[in-house]
């Protein structure tokens, strides 16, 4: 792993820990954090992964992200295992199954991953995706847990405008704060009208996979000439600038997966790169925003 000397730690953790994005109800959450999709499900890389989201606390990226659905429980008990000793630091967010979702369900789905995650409360709890229980079922049941302190907010994720029309049309629809879907430069989809749409609510965008999923997509990005020449100029990887792209707008988070320290460290140094005008429109024209409504992008 790379050794990282204590000016370097300081200096990442003041750039990340200065990121925050505003959700409707006055309170901050951190702009970068940390995925732990596929984390904890090789008892091999258990410790690496372990040792990757503490490194990311320490750096300053202290939004932790998880699932009930991850590993079937498995991610919220490394996540649980990481925080041992370092609850206090962490804005922890999980998800709730859509079939789960329900007025009393979704509470015992919330004591379920509390005692995975070894911790009384959750910073943020979401609804995974839109299934069959109604909205109205799940805000009731949101509300009820946000009333007894299991958790200190909620949200959603993919949901599309249309979802999120729904949502605030019922009572305390409007209490969501986040909508956390797919987004990066080679989807940019959301652009079209779901993100004008959360901006003009004030409820920010959390991107999950914001580097890509690994594939021939992730290869396109990485292996841009634009992308290539932008690193170059900056002085850093290809990688690190898909991600300084993603959160260049104050309203939009993001939660890159490592499970490797080295990987997390990299990302931790892309809140300190400064995209120009030339940078981005460089990227534009290669990996230009929609033109035309299309379907939510969802892994």
């Amino acid at each position: 792993m790379t050794n990282i000397d204590e000016h370097t730690m300081a200096s990442l953790q003041r750039e990340n820990a200065n990121r925050m994005v505003a959700l409707p109800d006055g309170s901050m959450m951190p702009q970068v954090g940390q995925g732990t999709w596929y984390l904890g499900e090789d008892p091999a890389k258990r410790q690496e992964e372990i040792e990757a989201l503490r490194l990311g606390v320490q750096l300053g990226m202290t939004l932790i992200d998880t699932a009930e659905m991850y590993g079937d429980g498995k991610s919220e008990h490394l996540v649980g295992e990481a925080i041992k000793g370092i609850r206090d630091q962490v804005y922890l967010v999980s998800k709730v199954y859509p079939h789960r979702a329900s007025r009393n369900e979704i509470l015992a789905a919330c004591a379920e991953s509390l005692r995975r995650l070894d911790t009384d409360h959750l910073d943020l709890y979401l609804l995974h995706w839109r299934g069959n229980v109604p909205l109205s079922q799940t805000i009731a049941g949101m509300e009820q847990l946000k009333a007894e302190g299991k958790i200190g907010r909620w949200g959603v994720s993919n949901f599309d405008i249309h979802d999120m029309q729904d949502l605030l049309s019922m009572e305390n629809g409007n209490q969501c704060q986040a909508n956390q879907v797919l987004y990066h430069l080679g989807s940019r989809g959301i652009e079209y009208d779901l993100l004008k749409w959360q901006r003009e609510h004030n409820i920010p965008i959390m991107a999950y996979s914001p580097l890509a999923q690994g594939g021939r997509l992730r290869e396109q990005l990485l292996e841009s000439e634009e992308v290539q020449s932008i690193a170059k100029k900056h002085g850093v990887e290809a990688i690190q600038i898909i991600l300084a792209w993603c959160i260049i707008h104050p309203d939009v988070a993001a939660i890159p997966r490592s499970s490797n320290p080295d990987h997390t460290y990299l990302n931790a140094q892309a809140s300190k790169i400064r995209l120009d005008e030339e940078d981005l429109k460089l990227l534009d024209g290669r990996f230009p925003a929609p033109t035309f409504k299309t379907a939510l992008d969802i892994l």
